[in-house]
């Protein structure tokens, strides 16, 4: 055995144990979400349990659509709400800024980035919540010289600033950092020739933005938006708290509603055994939409 080479062999060998190790943590905790979701699965079936609207608990009927609607709705929302404004960020940053400026701003967006979440549902829950009912909600109902046409989903049915609107918008400040830091990457990444290029033909500034860097950054742009986004399919307290976590049918955007992670934080303490494999249920299903999700940025990320 020659000796000089053990140091390197140990070092792969620990690399590879690591490596192989996640792999089969990520196996055990699938394997697991599945065996614990097996009895909700048996009882109410895969498709009913997934398309079925019931949340009944004298009854033990348990359904998984309202949680899915709620979480999908949510995050949509707060893409809506936190992309425009990231990437705005994102072009002043790369295009526009002063450099003097840069550095400020950039160490201001990653401490929103470290902010732990639970701070975000507590401002929510007493700064945002009293907000919306107070001007929001007044305003789309016609009461402050607003919007007495608004109806349909922007119908202000139920009292109160916990609703959908309100998770949506606490979501969007959580990863509004996130998605500005991947975007400013994306922007970063395309090269100066291209852009002096422009510029020596004539361009503006807003014109060599939009047919120069934006066409070139692309793929990266909206891989990292996706990745960003996918981040608020999992976020737990911050929306257990502002949403009314309320089991019931979504009559607008101003009605409590609940997502995946909200039913879980709520319930899992209390629930008994078929309760419990529903909630495994869910969680097995927020895995895989994570995953979906994250893979579809990392193909876009690649492509750049």
């Amino acid at each position: 055995m020659n000796l000089k080479k053990l140091p390197n062999s140990i070092f792969y060998f620990l690399t590879f144990l690591s490596a192989v190790g996640l792999v089969v943590l990520t196996v055990g905790l699938v394997v697991t979400l599945a065996v614990e979701s097996r009895p909700a699965f048996q009882r109410f079936g895969f498709f009913r349990f997934l398309l079925s609207t019931d949340w009944n608990y004298t009854d033990q009927i348990y359904g998984a659509l309202r949680p899915l609607t709620g979480t999908v709705l949510a995050t949509l929302g707060a893409a809506v709400l936190a992309v425009p404004v990231a990437l705005g960020i994102s072009v002043f940053l790369t295009e526009l800024c002063p450099h003097k400026l840069k550095s400020p701003i950039a160490v201001a967006i990653e401490l929103l980035a470290a902010i732990p979440s639970i701070i975000y549902g507590l401002w929510g829950l007493f700064v945002l919540a009293p907000f919306v009912e107070t001007y929001i909600q007044p305003f789309f109902s016609g009461t402050l010289g607003g919007l007495p046409w608004a109806g349909g989903f922007f119908q202000v049915r139920l009292a109160g600033g916990l609703n959908l609107l309100t998770a949506s918008m606490v979501l969007a400040v959580m990863i509004l950092p996130f998605v500005a830091s991947l975007a400013r990457e994306g922007f970063d990444q395309v090269p100066e020739v291209l852009k002096e290029s422009a510029y020596g033909l004539g361009a503006t500034r807003w014109e060599t933005i939009l047919a120069v860097v934006w066409p070139t950054a692309q793929k990266a742009v909206v891989g990292g938006i996706i990745m960003a986004t996918g981040r608020a399919l999992g976020e737990t307290m911050a929306v257990a708290y502002v949403i009314g976590n309320r089991h019931g049918a979504l009559d607008s955007i101003f009605s409590p509603y609940v997502t995946i992670t909200s039913v879980i934080a709520n319930e899992f303490n209390e629930a008994g055994p078929i309760q419990m494999s529903a909630l495994f249920a869910l969680t097995l299903a927020l895995f895989l939409a994570n995953l979906l999700v994250l893979s579809l940025a990392r193909y876009l990320m690649r492509q750049k």
